[in-house]
């Protein structure tokens, strides 16, 4: 049981520092040196935009459709090799690429291979945590957290070697993921549950049947909330960064360390996710599944109100406990929803399962927070000279979180859930 956890330490790590590599720096390396290199191109924000919604639109369709696969005919730890092997190539090519346009396509093949290997893990490591006789919901979390640690480690490594603004970040996560990727072969095996049962209608033989998810009320009302709050995870990672870089225009807080390092300050909200995350098996237990979504939906709250009236100043504080807020807004209903579908669907769709739960909060919440949001902080908080009214945006998604919180406290039923099942009984 030791070597297994560590070998699921191994992945989680792996899986999530590919990502760290590159996903907080894209932005210093699209515009500070792409503009260089071919002035004659149009590396807007705009464009930028568009390159930063590739994970929402590959999240759309690619989680569900491999889930299916690992479902019906591919071991879900060889889908994962695969799919981190073909990420590598694309995160190789990027750095080559001149132009916006291409740039676009070769990012979206990427997050397509590399969008559904985070539901693949889970099932690689529910699967087999389960063989071995284990708690679930005990051994996951210290397992999951290395994942988070492995996206600060990547943080910090691109930091400390300064190139934030170079290529070098692509060819350090391609690497990782070709490692991942070999690495994903030794896993133990996670054969397709569903393979060779006898299929009534075409439906059922593609896999799709997973979406008969969507009539049973409360997994339907789950999977709604899950968009919403996938949206307010978008509003985090499009703008908390450039809150921060905004400071340095008001005099007083030009030599902030916060100003100064704002991706450092921003990493706060990495490393709590590390200490929340350990945190889960006892909410779990202590207080059900629904109250431990609605912690988090309460902290969402928090977490942009803090944003709303802090500052780099003596405001300082109120930013760092945002970022703290975020371990537990983040955590609580990304770990504890999975651990709810794991529990609550069919051995044959689980894989199928945790591919829909992926592309409604990283697909479908993805676009449509980044759509509305701009939009409406274009529309609305603008000023003339345009710079942003950022106390007001904060406040206004700490409202919109706080709405989300209230529904699902009345339309979530949990009364006939089945707390032996998700294991939170005492």
């Amino acid at each position: 049981m030791k070597q297994l956890k560590i070998r699921l330490i191994i992945m989680n790590f792996l899986q999530f520092y590919i990502w760290g590599s590159w996903l907080i720096t894209i932005g210093a390396y699209w515009f500070q040196t792409l503009p260089d290199l071919y002035p004659d191109q149009q590396w807007s924000g705009t464009a930028f935009g568009a390159l930063f919604s590739t994970m929402g639109w590959a999240a759309l369709v690619m989680p569900s459709l491999l889930g299916i696969i690992a479902d019906k005919w591919i071991n879900a730890e060889k889908l994962l090799g695969l799919s981190h092997l073909a990420g590598a190539v694309c995160l190789f090519i990027l750095p080559t690429i001149d132009n916006p346009t291409t740039m676009f396509w070769v990012l979206l093949l990427n997050m397509a291979f590399y969008m559904p290997t985070i539901s693949l893990a889970i099932t690689v490591a529910y699967s087999s945590l389960k063989k071995e006789g284990v708690d679930v919901v005990k051994e996951y979390p210290p397992i999951r957290v290395w994942g988070t640690i492995g996206f600060i480690v990547a943080m910090w490594t691109v930091s400390l070697l300064q190139i934030e603004t170079s290529a070098s970040q692509f060819y350090l996560a391609s690497g990782a993921a070709v490692i991942l990727g070999l690495y994903a072969f030794t896993l133990p095996k996670c054969p397709p549950e569903g393979k060779g049962t006898k299929s009534a209608t075409l439906i059922e033989a593609m896999g799709l049947n997973a979406f008969s998810l969507f009539k049973d009320r409360r997994i339907t009302i789950f999977f709604m909330f899950s968009m919403l709050l996938g949206a307010a995870l978008q509003l985090t990672n499009a703008y908390g960064d450039t809150f921060l870089h905004d400071f340095a225009k008001i005099p007083e807080f030009q030599d902030a360390i916060a100003v100064k390092y704002p991706g450092i300050i921003m990493s706060i909200s990495q490393m709590s996710e590390t200490l929340f995350i350990l945190t889960i098996p006892f909410f779990m237990k202590r207080f059900g599944i629904k109250n431990v979504m609605l912690m988090s939906m309460f902290a969402w709250v928090l977490r942009f109100g803090l944003f709303g009236y802090g500052d780099p100043g003596s405001g300082l504080w109120m930013i760092v406990l945002s970022c703290i807020v975020y371990g537990m807004a983040f955590d609580f209903f990304n770990i504890s929803g999975s651990l709810f579908l794991e529990t609550q669907t069919s051995p044959k769709i689980r894989a199928s399962a945790q591919g829909l739960f992926m592309m409604m909060t990283n697909g479908v919440g993805a676009i449509l927070g980044s759509m509305i949001s701009g939009w409406a902080i274009h529309q609305f908080f603008t000023n003339p000279d345009n710079s942003l009214q950022w106390k007001e945006i904060w406040l206004v998604f700490a409202a919109y979180a706080l709405i989300i919180g209230v529904l699902f406290m009345f339309l979530f039923d949990d009364k006939d859930l089945d707390k032996a099942k998700v294991e939170v009984a005492a």
